[in-house]
């Protein structure tokens, strides 16, 4: 079989691998896209039913394509943000070749890099590896099957149906694990959530949303995280129109609240003592995104209407201020677990010295120390923003810009 030869392979056919193909046209530079299974393939099929987007439809898009159809105020659902890719991906003609997996990055014998995937071999003078961060879901060998409950991570939850019946325990208090734990409780259910560390924003703020804060106080151009909080997750919701994401309101509701998951023995799980601080610090993140939102509207000027109800915290439910530290599974009727964990990088089908003992790339904006080796879409890449949609954007121009001056170089 002849091997196929590329200027530009960029792998992945998500939203960091349509940004990086429209950049490439733009540019003029020859390129083909790899995608394992179908454009957005994770919104569609790692996703639950009910999820939308976590910001508004005038936010969470590509500058260069808007949702027409839909009120920009609004949360777009995982099928109409399916459909945005697809639509785009059309727009700009992207090379695009779906249901093509690559199990192997080498070097090319001539230089440059060779890529192995089931229909052949692909070379190419550069790479973008835009995968994405939600590669391995973070599945602790925690809970033995002889406990006796149904085990599924929260890229396998879909509805509360799909569920036996009984109580669920949610591990993990993010934007996935406070959505999924909160849809479970509206259907009914009798649902635990084990919560760790975690900011809390507010949904929206005198008249703006969440993300338009970020923007206006500089929070999405945040060049490196706060160290000791790079993995502290973000419980934010576009659910039921948007809403605040809070706990206390969740134990107020007969939500379960225990701390974070410590381990397991003879049928029990054991639960982090420090329920209370860590409900406390999410509200003092909180009310902290407020001070810094009215001390910049004071300083700039700007008209909005205040709201001083947003600081009015609803009384501390009685499972936070006498927190359950040890949980009998079967005792408490618990018939399933959602792993709601986060996921983890993958990239052992690379064969090239480029990473930490983490599994992250080491790189510069994207740009690693293998010439013409890139990687887009990835948490942090070089801001807050980096793997969100209009973030990715961004980062995206930034990678062909290179390519291409470094295309140009090695023809002078």
């Amino acid at each position: 079989m002849a091997v196929e030869t590329v200027e530009t392979l960029v792998i992945g056919g998500g939203q960091a691998g349509l940004a990086m193909s429209a950049h490439l046209r733009a540019a003029g530079r020859p390129h083909l896209v790899l995608e394992r299974a179908r454009i957005a393939e994770r919104w569609r099929t790692e996703r639950w039913d009910s999820l939308v987007a976590n910001g508004p439809a005038w936010h969470d898009r590509f500058p260069a394509a808007t949702f027409g159809d839909i009120d920009p105020d609004s949360f777009a659902t995982k099928d109409r943000i399916v459909r945005y890719f697809e639509e785009f991906a059309a727009e700009i003609d992207a090379p695009i070749r779906c249901g093509v997996e690559v199990t192997a990055l080498r070097a090319a014998p001539a230089g440059g890099f060779r890529a192995e995937t089931k229909d052949g071999v692909i070379e190419a003078a550069n790479v973008v590896v835009a995968t994405g961060p939600f590669q391995k879901p973070v599945f602790p060998a925690m809970i033995p099957e002889s406990a006796g409950v149904m085990q599924i991570h929260s890229n396998h939850y879909r509805n509360p149906g799909q569920l036996p019946e009984g109580a669920v325990l949610v591990i993990g208090a993010g934007s996935s694990g406070s959505q999924i734990a909160d849809e479970l409780l509206r259907s009914g259910r009798e649902v635990w959530l084990s919560v760790g560390p975690h900011d809390r924003p507010p949904r929206a703020y005198r008249g703006r949303d969440f993300v338009w804060w970020l923007g206006a106080l500089g929070k999405w151009d945040a060049r490196a995280q706060t160290p000791g909080m790079e993995h502290v997750t973000i419980a934010v919701s576009g659910a039921q129109g948007g809403h605040t994401v809070d706990f206390r309101a969740f134990g107020n509701r007969g939500m379960q609240l225990v701390g974070r998951t410590m381990g397991y023995d003879a049928g029990r799980l054991s639960f982090a003592p420090d329920l209370a601080e860590t409900i406390a610090r999410g509200d003092a993140n909180y009310l902290s995104v407020l001070d810094e939102a009215d001390a910049h509207a004071a300083r700039e000027g700007l008209d909005l209407p205040e709201e001083p109800e947003a600081r009015v915290m609803e009384p501390m439910p009685a499972c936070v201020t006498d927190p359950v530290l040890f949980l009998d599974l079967k005792a408490a009727g618990i018939s399933a677990v959602i792993w709601a964990t986060g996921y983890q990088l993958d990239f052992g089908w690379i064969g090239f010295d480029i990473f930490d003992a983490q599994g992250r790339p080491r790189h510069d904006k994207g740009i690693t120390e293998v010439p013409g080796l890139c990687f887009l879409g990835l948490p942090w890449l070089t801001r807050r923003a980096s793997p969100f949609i209009w973030g990715v954007w961004h980062d995206a121009a930034h990678l062909a810009a290179h390519l291409g001056a470094r295309r140009v170089a090695e023809t002078v």
